[in-house]
C-alpha cells in the first residue's frame, strides 16, 4: 500500500511524525523504535576482527548504492543535477555505464564485497552512501524521506554483519533543521557512527551564511562523530569533459576547494574538535598547503577571519591513502603524520585502491605501530570501534 507524504508518495512503512498516516501511525512509530533500538545495541557491540592478535584493518572509503533510493529517484531524472555525469563526454558516460553493469553487484550487494574484503585483507568497512544519493538537490521533505531509506538500509547491513561493517549515514544539507534531526537519529537511534557530506549543496559552498550549517557543525562536534567528504565532480566542470577529467581532476579540486573554505571562514576555527575525513589523500591541497600558508602572510584580503596560519587547521583533518604511488603516500604521512591517515579503496571503483595493505606495507621507514595506526587503528579511533 502506498501513502502520500506531502506530494511524495511513501509506503506503509513510513514513520515520519509529519506525515499522519492516522491509526496505524502509532503502531509503526513503536516497531520502527523497537527495530532501530535493537539495531543500535547491536552495532554497539564489539567489532573484532579476524585476526588473532593483530591489529584492525578499517576501510574507510567504501561507498554503498541503494537501489531503492535509485529507483525512487530515477523519474526525476537526478543525472541533471549531478557534475561527474553533466561534465562527461560520451565516451566517459559509456565508460561509467558500462562500469556500472560489471561492478553493480559489488556497489549495491554485501556477498560479493565480503569476498572482496577478505582477499585485499580488509577486516571492516566504514560503508557510506553513494556520493550521488546525498541528493540535496530534492526538496527537504523528499530529501529526508531519501536520506532515511539510505540510513535504514546502511544500519540493517552493519546489524547482520556488525564484525564486517560500521556505517556512516547521510542528511538532508539542503534544510539544516532536518538535516541535524537526522544526524542525531543516524547516531542515537540507528547507531551509525558519523555522516557522509558532499563538499557544497547545490553550488553553494559549506561555510555559505544562507545555508546556516553552523548548526549542523555544532552537533557533529557535540556527538564527536566523523564527517566524510566525499566529491562528485567539479561543479564548473565545463573544462573538464574529456579524459575522465572531471573525476581525475575534478574530485580532488572539489574536496581543495571545499576544504579551503572550511579553513578560510573559519568553520574550523568555531568547531575546532571536528573530525573531518577528505578523501583521495586529501586532493590538492594536503599537498600544496605552503601557498596558502605565504597567501595568509602577504596580503590582507587572505585573512579577514582566521588568525593562525591556514595549514594549523589542516592538521585537524584525516587524509585515506587513495595516492596510487608510495612516495606521496610516505610525504602525505611526514607532512601530517601518521596518527591522521588512514586506509582507503573507494570500492569498487575503477579508481579505487585494489591493493590497500601492500600499498601501506611498501611505504619507506614505516615501522609496525605506524602502519597498524594507518590500517586501522586511527580508524578505530574516529569511529568508535572496540577490539
Amino acid at each position: 500500500m502506498m501513502f502520500t507524504c506531502g506530494t511524495y508518495a511513501c509506503t506503509a512503512a513510513c514513520t515520519d511524525p509529519r506525515h499522519a498516516h492516522r491509526p496505524a501511525l502509532k503502531l509503526r512509530q513503536a516497531a520502527a523504535k523497537a527495530s532501530a533500538g535493537a539495531r543500535a545495541a547491536k552495532a554497539a557491540k564489539l567489532v573484532r576482527g579476524k585476526k588473532k592478535g593483530g591489529s584492525l584493518r578499517i576501510d574507510m572509503h567504501c561507498p554503498y548504492l541503494n537501489q531503492e533510493v535509485q529507483a525512487k529517484l530515477q523519474p526525476l531524472d537526478p543525472g541533471q543535477y549531478d557534475p561527474s555525469r553533466i561534465y562527461a563526454s560520451a565516451l566517459t558516460r559509456e565508460v561509467n555505464q558500462k562500469q556500472m553493469q560489471d561492478r553493480g553487484p559489488m556497489l549495491s550487494g554485501v556477498d560479493l564485497r565480503l569476498q572482496h574484503m577478505d582477499r585485499m585483507g580488509i577486516d571492516i568497512q566504514a560503508v557510506s552512501p553513494a556520493p550521488n544519493q546525498c541528493a540535496y538537490w530534492t526538496e527537504p521533505d523528499l530529501g529526508l524521506e531519501v536520506a532515511r531509506m539510505v540510513n535504514e538500509r546502511i544500519a540493517e547491513i552493519v546489524a547482520t554483519w556488525p564484525d564486517r561493517f560500521v556505517g556512516l549515514g547521510t542528511v538532508p544539507l539542503q534544510h539544516v533543521d532536518l538535516a541535524v534531526a537526522e544526524l542525531e537519529r543516524c547516531v542515537k537511534q540507528l547507531g551509525l557512527r558519523g555522516v557522509e557530506i558532499n563538499p557544497n549543496v547545490n553550488g553553494l559552498d559549506l561555510s555559505d551564511p544562507k545555508l546556516k550549517l553552523d548548526r549542523f557543525f555544532a552537533k557533529v562536534q557535540e556527538l564527536g562523530v566523523v564527517i566524510f567528504m566525499h566529491p562528485l565532480g567539479f561543479t564548473q566542470g565545463q573544462r573538464f569533459m574529456d579524459h575522465y577529467f572531471n573525476n581525475v581532476i575534478g574530485n580532488p579540486l572539489e574536496t581543495t576547494v571545499a576544504a579551503s573554505h572550511l579553513i578560510f571562514d573559519g568553520v574550523m576555527d568555531r568547531y575546532p574538535r571536528l573530525k573531518i575525513l577528505l578523501p583521495h589523500a586529501g586532493g590538492y591541497l594536503a599537498h600544496y598547503w605552503a601557498r596558502m600558508d605565504h597567501a595568509h602572510r602577504a596580503r590582507p584580503d587572505c585573512h579577514t577571519v582566521i588568525k593562525k596560519a591556514p595549514s594549523s587547521y589542516l592538521k585537524k583533518f584525516y587524509f585515506d591513502t587513495i595516492t596510487f604511488d608510495l612516495d606521496m603516500l610516505r610525504n602525505l604521512i611526514d607532512k601530517w603524520g601518521d596518527d591522521h591517515v588512514v586506509l582507503g579503496t573507494d570500492y569498487p571503483f575503477d579508481m579505487g585502491e585494489v591493493d590497500p595493505v601492500g600499498l601501506i606495507e611498501s611505504v619507506a621507514r614505516l615501522g609496525s605501530a605506524e602502519k597498524n595506526r594507518i590500517m586501522g587503528g586511527n580508524a578505530a579511533r574516529l569511529l568508535g570501534i572496540r577490539r
